[in-house]
C-alpha cells in the first residue's frame, strides 16, 4: 500500500509527463488501492483523531457507520494505543481515507475535475456533473467514466466507483479495491464533463500490485509456479493478495531487484527471462 506522501509525489511527476486526463485517473486510482473507507470523508489524512470525530459525528443518525468505523481503527477499538502497525499506515506513514463517492470525487479533483453532489445519488441526479451517461449495458469501453449501483426500491444510488478499462472498476467499499464491470449491482454510467482522452490500449504487461485481478495476474501466478514458488492452496487464480505479494518479493530478492512485491516492468522482465531461460 502506498502512503499518501507516495501518491501526491505520483500525481504530480505524472502532471509533467503530457499524460490525458483519463490515463492520470486510472494511475490515480491504481495508486489508492487498500486505502481505508471511512463514511464521509473525501480525501482527508486517515487518523485517529479523524476517525473519532467522524464516528461521534454518525452516532445519532448512523450509528451502525459510526461503528464501522471504530472497528477498523486500531485506536478507536483498543486494540493499540497509536497507529504503529496498522496496515493503512504503511512505513510509519499516512494514506488517506473515503466512502465511495469521496473516492471519486477526489480522484477527479486530482485532475481538475469537480463533481458536485453529496452522496452518491446526488452525483448522479446532477446533470452538470456529466457529458454523458446512460444503462451499465451501454458504457463505452474505452472511457473512464464514473459507475453507479441503482436501488430499484429506494430509487436511490448506493455506490459508486471508477470504470478504468479491461472491465476493471476501483471503488470504495471497506476500502480501495479493484472489481469488475459485470459484478453483481453495477447498472449506470456517467462520463464526467471535462474528461479527456480514452483509456490507453496496453502495449505493454500493466503494473501488478496487492488488490489487482484478472487475466494478467494469472499470468504471473503462473509464472512463480513454473518457477517453484509457493502460492499455497490458491494457485494461479487471477487474484493478486499476500500469498501472491510475498512470492512476488522472494522472486525479487533472487533476482536482486527492489523488494516492493509490485509486479512492474523490471518484475516482468525478470520473469519472462526466468521462464523462458527454464
Amino acid at each position: 500500500m502506498n502512503s499518501a506522501a507516495h501518491v501526491d509525489n505520483d500525481i504530480n511527476n505524472w502532471k509533467t509527463m503530457g499524460m490525458t486526463k483519463a490515463e492520470l485517473v486510472i494511475r490515480i486510482a491504481e495508486d489508492c488501492l487498500g486505502w481505508p473507507y471511512v463514511y464521509g470523508e473525501r480525501g482527508a489524512y486517515c487518523t485517529p483523531a479523524k476517525c473519532r470525530s467522524r464516528a461521534d459525528a454518525l452516532d445519532a443518525g448512523m450509528p451502525a457507520e459510526a461503528a464501522v468505523i471504530r472497528k477498523g481503527c486500531q485506536v478507536q477499538n483498543g486494540s493499540r494505543g497509536d497507529c504503529c502497525g496498522c496496515k493503512y499506515y504503511p512505513g510509519g506513514a499516512k494514506t488517506r481515507c473515503f466512502d465511495c463517492r469521496g473516492f471519486t470525487y477526489w480522484v477527479l479533483l486530482q485532475v481538475g475535475i469537480t463533481i458536485n453532489g453529496a452522496g452518491a445519488t446526488s452525483q448522479w441526479n446532477t446533470d452538470a456533473n456529466w457529458k454523458a451517461k446512460g444503462s451499465i449495458s451501454d458504457m463505452p469501453s474505452g472511457q473512464v467514466c464514473c459507475v453507479f449501483m441503482h436501488n430499484s426500491k429506494t430509487g436511490k444510488m448506493d455506490h459508486t466507483g471508477l470504470h478504468v478499462g479491461g472491465g476493471r472498476i476501483i471503488h470504495c467499499s471497506g476500502e480501495v479495491k479493484i472489481g469488475k464491470s459485470t459484478d453483481r449491482g453495477w447498472t449506470h454510467f456517467a462520463i464526467p464533463n471535462g474528461m479527456e482522452g480514452n483509456i490507453p490500449v496496453p502495449t505493454t504487461k500493466p503494473t501488478l500490485r496487492k488488490g489487482a485481478s484478472g487475466p494478467t495476474v494469472t499470468e504471473c501466478q503462473e509464472d512463480l509456479l513454473k518457477l517453484g514458488y509457493d502460492l499455497a492452496h490458491y494457485g494461479a487464480d487471477g487474484k493478486y493478495g499476500n500469498i501472491t505479494m510475498r512470492e512476488v518479493k522472494k522472486f525479487q530478492k533472487v533476482q536482486g531487484l527492489a523488494v516492493d512485491g509490485i509486479c512492474g516492468p523490471k518484475t516482468w522482465a525478470a520473469l519472462d527471462a526466468a521462464v523462458g531461460g527454464e
